[in-house]
């Protein structure tokens, strides 16, 4: 049985063999993004002392309000240890070995990794976030987050800084910007953001182009020592994302525990088969202890099976 079968297999219970995570209720109830946090009913703006400032070297500055982060369930740098923040700690591990060519086997492009879910509301942005936190800690490596999710862009309400230009502008304007003018530096020292950009009805087209492809070369140079993480948009929702795990090197798959059918996961994971080298799934919100925690479950990472 293959590593992602044995992760279907816990779906349905909620349960896994891994260790239990609690978490707070402000990081469970999340609207219509069944977790995530500022999903409808707790949406935020930019919040008071957020600000976006040049920086002198055509880069942007925004400044993300830690502090709130880490009262909405995140697992932020520097701060007190936490459950979240230990589950994380297992799930990058393996990410990060097979993006430097420290794992197993070599994997290309493994430094390019898609966090992408089955349907929405599966908790798919707060896990990629806390993935890019958890990144950043590390002393040896840097992490650019790109937000993907071209349709229902979420990262700069969820850090608390407006949005602006970015990838699809670099799509459908080629040539026209350098890619480190769009780029933003954030105040967490080793992450950079580049969000979606304008909004565009061929987002799939633009996706699946040349255009992307040259695009993501030149990402991988300018930033070879950097784990790029992709948000994406849900499988069985979009085509855009199904695209994109065209160009990845890993695929994490978030499924959330209880709420997620069998049969939807299968579906989804087919949608991407041979897509990647490398594909994991991650059971978010399972409840497997007594205090009905929130947890987060990596199965490993290995081979996708055909």
């Amino acid at each position: 049985m293959s590593l992602i079968e044995r992760a279907i297999d816990h779906i349905g219970g909620g349960r896994s063999s891994r260790r239990d995570a609690d978490h707070s209720s402000s990081s469970r109830r999340g609207g219509d993004h069944g977790g995530e946090p500022g999903g409808r009913g707790n949406r935020s703006r930019a919040e008071p002392g957020s600000s976006r400032a040049a920086d002198g070297k055509g880069s942007t500055t925004v400044s993300i309000r830690l502090d709130a982060l880490r009262r909405r369930g995140f697992a932020v740098p520097d701060s007190q240890a936490s459950r979240t923040g230990e589950e994380f700690r297992v799930i990058k591990r393996p990410l990060i070995a097979n993006a430097f060519g420290k794992g197993p086997a070599p994997v290309r492009h493994g430094h390019r990794v898609m966090v992408t879910s089955a349907f929405p509301g599966e908790g798919k942005s707060f896990c990629a976030i806390n993935l890019a936190l958890s990144i950043a800690a590390e002393r040896d490596h840097q992490v650019l987050l790109v937000d993907a999710d071209v349709a229902r862009p979420s990262i700069p309400r969820e850090l608390g800084f407006s949005g602006g230009p970015g990838l699809m502008n670099l799509l459908l304007e080629p040539g026209s910007r350098d890619i480190s003018e769009l780029v933003l530096r954030t105040n967490v020292d080793k992450l950079a953001i580049l969000p979606a950009g304008r909004r565009h009805e061929l987002a799939t087209e633009l996706l699946a182009s040349q255009t992307m492809s040259r695009f993501l070369e030149q990402l991988s140079a300018r930033y070879p020592d950097r784990v790029i993480i992709f948000d994406s948009p849900p499988l069985l929702v979009t085509t855009e994302s199904r695209v994109l795990a065209t160009h990845m090197g890993q695929i994490v798959m978030i499924v959330a525990a209880g709420s997620t059918p069998k049969a939807a996961v299968t579906e989804a994971l087919q949608t991407i088969e041979g897509a990647a080298e490398v594909i994991g799934v991650v059971l978010n919100r399972a409840r497997g202890n007594r205090s009905g925690g929130y947890g987060l479950y990596g199965y490993g990472y290995g081979k996708a099976a055909g």
